[in-house]
C-alpha cells in the first residue's frame, strides 16, 4: 500500500467506526426500538461512508473488495440491530 492508500484505509475505518460504535449504543439501550431519527442518522452515516469508500475506490486508494468488506461490516451489524428491535 502507498502512503495515500494506507491513509485513506485508516479514515474510512475510523468512520466505520464511529457507525459501529452508534450502533452498538442502541443495541445497548434498545429503550426506543425503532427510533425514526436514530434510523434516518445511520442511514445517513452509512450512506456517506459508502460515497467516501466509492470515491476512495475510484482514485485507487483502496480496492474495491476492500471498500465492500468494510461496510459489509458494517451492515452485519445493523442487520443484528433490526433484529434486535423486532424483538421489542
Amino acid at each position: 500500500m502507498t502512503e495515500h492508500s494506507e491513509k485513506a484505509y485508516a479514515l474510512l475505518k475510523a468512520d466505520a467506526e464511529k457507525i459501529r460504535k452508534l450502533i452498538e449504543v442502541q443495541m445497548d439501550n434498545l429503550t426506543m426500538p425503532q427510533c425514526p431519527l436514530y434510523e434516518e442518522v445511520l442511514d445517513t452515516q452509512m450512506f456517506g461512508l459508502s460515497r467516501e469508500i466509492d470515491f476512495a475506490i475510484r482514485l485507487s486508494l483502496i480496492d474495491e473488495e476492500t471498500g465492500k468488506h468494510i461496510l459489509a461490516e458494517l451492515e452485519r451489524k445493523l442487520a443484528a440491530l433490526h433484529e434486535a428491535t423486532v424483538g421489542k
